[in-house]
């Protein structure tokens, strides 16, 4: 359970957020299992920082993050709440089917994300904080649980309901239909009237395809996507409507 696996320094670490740590702590957990010894928070931090001064904030010495290890003892401790908080981490059931004090397993949903090869890479593919502000909590969850298509499926459903609040189009203007009026090249709310009339034209094609290839169809069936690679092209580009949408919404809507 050497916490250096999970970030090989005390910035990097700190730089996670809770859920991006949780994540990456739940493999070093899994691996733990694999090989028999049990898990707790306390074995944890007793692997990684060994001695400790009583009583001192700085209460760890050597370890992975020499001189810093209160700070990646909070950290780590936010991260398997969060893991616990997800359901994702819990009581180990010992003898007379009693809960153990404090050892934990893995949950069933834990090991079926721990089990996928791909999971472990995802982290790097969809960074948190380059996710639009209105997308991502739940978009970032639902891909790093590996359910591509949901988080696609938000991602677009959020670009079209940002699309209607901005626009003041009305609840039964949906999908391409939205997109076509909202940035209509000659009388959308949302066309930006500065620019050439070709490129007001490609721009509402460019929300029109997105929402036709990328929303609507998940809107309607089943649509099996199992590629983290692609899923996460497709929700850099809802970001990107979403930056568009803000931009035009504190834009001038008419030109001189």
């Amino acid at each position: 359970m050497n916490l250096g696996e999970v970030a090989p320094t005390i910035d990097a670490l700190l730089a996670m957020g809770v859920d991006e740590l949780g994540l990456r702590l739940l493999y070093l957990l899994w691996e733990t299992e694999r090989r028999g010894s049990p898990i707790s928070f306390r074995r944890l931090m007793e692997h990684n920082f060994p001695y400790v001064y009583a009583g001192n904030r700085q209460a760890y010495r050597d370890g992975p993050y020499p001189g810093r290890a209160y700070e990646a003892g909070l950290a780590v401790a936010e991260g398997w709440s969060w893991l616990e908080g997800q359901g994702l981490l819990v009581p180990l059931i010992g003898d007379r089917h009693t809960l153990a004090t404090e050892e934990r397993t893995l949950s069933r949903r834990a090991r079926e994300i721990a089990q996928e090869p791909r999971l472990a890479s995802t982290t790097r593919l969809l960074p948190k904080e380059a996710l639009h502000p209105l997308i991502r909590e739940d978009v970032w969850s639902l891909f790093h649980r590996g359910k591509y298509d949901s988080a696609v499926f938000e991602a677009m459903k959020a670009v079209e309901v940002r699309v209607r609040e901005v626009s003041g189009l009305q609840a039964k203007d949906i999908g391409t239909h939205l997109m076509r009026k909202a940035f209509d090249p000659a009388t959308g709310p949302l066309t930006d009237h500065f620019t050439e009339p070709a490129e007001r034209e490609a721009r509402s094609a460019l929300f029109a395809g997105a929402i036709g290839s990328y929303k609507n169809p998940q809107s309607h069936r089943h649509v099996a996507l199992d590629d983290p690679g692609e899923a996460s092209e497709i929700i850099m580009l809802a970001c990107h409507l979403l930056r568009i949408v803000e931009a035009r919404s504190r834009a001038p809507r008419h030109a001189p």
